[in-house]
C-alpha cells in the first residue's frame, strides 16, 4: 500500500451483481409484484461489482482512502468479469484467483421505491479464511474492515473459529478493526448458526460493529425477529423499531466486547451507541471526550429520486469509517454515513453514486433536506441545530441545543417541502 494518511484493508465478501431494471410499477409490496404465473416486464440488465469488499472498498477509495482489497474469486467467466470491473476503479493486487472454484454472483431484485431481494451464490466466499488475509499489509493499515461473515461458510463454521482467529491476530497488532454483517437466509446453514456464541468470541477483538437493525435483531432474538416479520406482513421491519429496542440491541453487542456499535436503519437513519472512555481509548484518531458514552440517532437525507437501496448500508459504513479515520466528531461521522447512503440510493448499482470527500462535505454543509424521524421512546430529545436525536443515556445531551419536538417547526422539513 502507498503512504497515504488513510490506509484501509477491506476484506471478506465480493461478488458480481446483476440488476434487472424494472419499469415503473404501482405494486405496494413484493407480494403484489411477484405472483406465481405473473409476467413482470423489465428493461436492461445492469452488471456491477458487489459485496462488502467492492461496495465499501470502492466507496472508501472515492472518498480518498488508500484501499487494499482482500478477497478471493474463481478462474471462471464471472470471476474474469468481476476482476475487470474492479480493476477499472481500484487496485486488485489483494484479490486471489482460485482455480477450480466458482465465483460468487448475486441477482438483485430491486423494484423502485421498495427494499431489495437477493438471489445469491456464495461461490469462493465460502472458502475465504485466515490464510487469505495479507497480514503484512494489515499491520501497516489504519483500519481493517471485514464484511458479510454470514455469507462466508468458512468464517462461521466451528462457532466462528476462523473469524475470531482473524480478529484476534489483527487486534494483537494494534490495528483498528471494524466488522459489517449480512442477513442470512434463515433456512440456510448460516441461518442456523448460534451467532451469540460466534460474536461472544469475535467482538472482544472488534472495535466497531456495524450491522443493520434487522441483522442485529436476527442475531440476538430470532423468535422476536420472526414475530416482527409476521407483524410487518411482507413490508419492511424498520418502522417497528423504537429507541428502546435499538438501545437494547446495541447494549448487548457492547457487552459482548465491541466499543462502538452502529445500527443501520435504512430510511430511518443511523443509530450509534458507544462504550466508556476507558474502553475506547485505543482508537487514537478520535476525540475520546466526544466519542465516549454516546447514544445518537441521525435521520436520513431526503432524495427526490430513489432508484435502489442495493449497497446503501455499505456506502454508509464507508462514509462513517473514513470520517472517523479523518478525526471527525461522532456527530459528523453520522452525517457522512447518511450522506453516502443518500448518494447511493439515487443510482441502481452500489457505488456509482458516491462522490469524493470534498463534494460529499459540500453536500452536508449545504444543509441538504432531512427526512422526518420521530423517536417516541422516553427520554429522547431532538437537537434542531444538528438535526440529530440524543438518547437518554447520551452524556452530552444536557449541553446540546435541544428544542421541543414539533415537526412543523423543523427547518429542514420545511425546506424539503418548499423544494418539492
Amino acid at each position: 500500500m502507498g503512504k497515504k494518511a488513510l490506509n484501509i484493508v477491506v476484506a471478506g465478501h465480493v461478488c458480481l451483481d446483476m440488476f434487472p431494471e424494472f419499469l415503473s410499477t404501482k405494486a405496494m409490496s413484493f407480494k403484489d409484484l411477484f405472483i406465481p404465473g405473473k409476467l413482470t416486464n423489465v428493461c436492461g440488465m445492469k452488471i456491477a461489482t458487489g459485496g462488502s469488499v467492492s461496495n465499501t472498498g470502492i466507496a472508501m477509495h472515492i472518498l480518498g482512502a488508500n484501499v487494499f482489497l482482500n478477497a478471493r474469486i474463481g478462474n471462471d467467466f464471472i470471476g474474469e468479469a468481476l476482476l475487470n470491473l474492479l480493476r477499472e476503479k481500484v487496485s486488485v493486487e489483494g484479490i486471489r484467483i482460485i482455480k477450480g472454484e466458482s465465483s460468487s454472483y448475486t441477482i438483485v431484485i430491486a423494484p423502485p421505491g421498495q427494499d431489495r431481494v437477493f438471489l445469491h451464490n456464495p461461490g469462493t466466499n465460502d472458502t475465504f479464511g485466515f490464510d487469505d488475509i495479507d497480514f503484512s499489509i494489515v499491520e501497516n493499515a489504519g483500519l481493517f474492515h471485514l464484511g458479510y461473515p454470514p455469507l462466508m461458510k468458512r468464517l462461521y463454521q466451528d462457532e466462528g473459529k476462523q473469524l475470531s482467529k482473524i480478529y484476534k491476530t489483527i487486534n494483537a497488532r494494534g490495528v483498528l478493526t471494524s466488522l459489517d454483517f449480512a442477513l442470512p437466509d434463515p433456512d440456510s446453514p448460516a441461518g442456523q448458526v448460534d451467532w451469540h456464541k460466534v460474536l461472544k468470541k469475535v467482538l472482544p477483538y472488534v472495535d466497531i460493529f456495524l450491522p443493520s437493525v434487522e441483522e442485529a435483531q436476527f442475531i440476538l432474538d430470532k423468535e422476536k425477529f420472526f414475530k416482527l416479520r409476521t407483524t410487518a406482513r411482507g413490508k419492511e421491519l424498520l418502522p417497528l423499531f423504537d429507541g428502546d429496542e435499538l438501545t437494547r440491541l446495541a447494549d448487548k453487542f457492547l457487552d459482548y466486547g465491541s466499543k462502538i456499535v452502529g445500527l443501520k436503519c435504512g430510511d430511518r437513519g443511523f443509530f450509534i451507541k458507544t462504550a466508556s472512555r476507558e474502553r475506547i481509548k485505543k482508537i487514537n484518531r478520535i476525540d475520546l471526550e466526544n466519542w465516549s458514552e454516546r447514544q445518537l440517532w441521525e435521520p436520513t437525507f431526503h432524495v427526490d429520486k430513489f432508484l435502489s437501496a442495493a449497497g446503501a448500508g455499505d456506502s454508509a459504513v464507508a462514509g462513517f469509517l473514513v470520517a472517523l479515520l479523518k478525526g471527525k466528531t461522532v456527530e459528523k461521522c453520522l452525517k457522512y454515513a447518511c450522506m453516502c447512503g443518500a448518494q447511493n440510493v439515487q443510482v441502481l448499482d452500489a457505488v456509482s453514486g458516491i462522490r469524493n470527500w470534498r463534494q460529499t462535505t459540500k453536500a452536508i454543509m449545504n444543509s441538504w433536506p432531512k427526512n422526518e424521524l420521530n423517536v417516541k421512546s422516553k427520554g429522547w430529545k431532538l437537537n434542531e441545530v444538528e438535526n440529530l436525536w440524543y438518547g437518554p443515556e447520551d452524556k452530552n445531551k444536557k449541553s446540546a441545543v435541544i428544542s421541543p419536538v414539533n415537526i412543523h417547526d423543523r427547518p429542514w422539513i420545511e425546506k424539503r417541502n418548499k423544494k418539492r
